[in-house]
């Protein structure tokens, strides 16, 4: 007795349906004579040819012929959705280690503790008060000489130190 293998299910190759078209080809080619009844129908003149709706039908059963064109396999409207995908994807991912993905959400009690701490920490350490037309021109000639440095220092909380350091120069 012969045995042959029966394979898995194959759902890679697409049906064919009329001769060597498939199903979606098959749909592209019906759908415009859908779309051009519905816009000899809605568009005015009413029921009545025009040449703006002769234009129109041409251009959409040019389109959908085009869009079923098979090429390596896949129809075009396919390959265009691919490149759609790609163009539309987002280009850089920043990683955002304090997203609330696969944490526990804390209880309302917790909840209402950090946001008293927050309101505390949010609050300027010291008052910060506006500068004098002599003191802003001291600022400028220091941040201006060569010889005073101008360092930035980030610290663990997120805050922004700007330290001057005068160089003296010696003569």
């Amino acid at each position: 007795m012969k045995t042959t293998v029966v394979p898995a299910q194959i759902t890679t190759i697409e049906d064919r349906i009329a001769g060597r078209l498939g199903l979606s080809q098959l749909l592209l080619l019906v759908a415009p004579v859908f779309l051009d009844s519905a816009l000899y129908i809605i568009s005015p003149p009413f029921f009545r040819s025009a040449t703006y709706k002769l234009v129109l039908m041409v251009t959409i059963l040019f389109i959908c012929g085009l869009m079923a064109v098979r090429i390596k396999g896949k129809i075009i409207l396919l390959w265009l959705v691919v490149l759609l995908k790609y163009r539309l994807r987002p280009r850089y991912y920043i990683y955002n280690k304090n997203t609330l993905a696969g944490r526990e959400q804390p209880s309302p009690k917790v909840t209402m503790e950090l946001e008293a701490e927050t309101e505390i920490i949010a609050q300027p350490q010291h008052e910060l008060l506006p500068l004098t037309i002599a003191e802003v021109t001291r600022v400028q000639a220091l941040i201006e000489n060569p010889a005073a440095k101008l360092s930035f220092v980030a610290t663990k909380k997120g805050g922004l130190n700007v330290h001057f350091t005068e160089v003296e120069e010696q003569s």
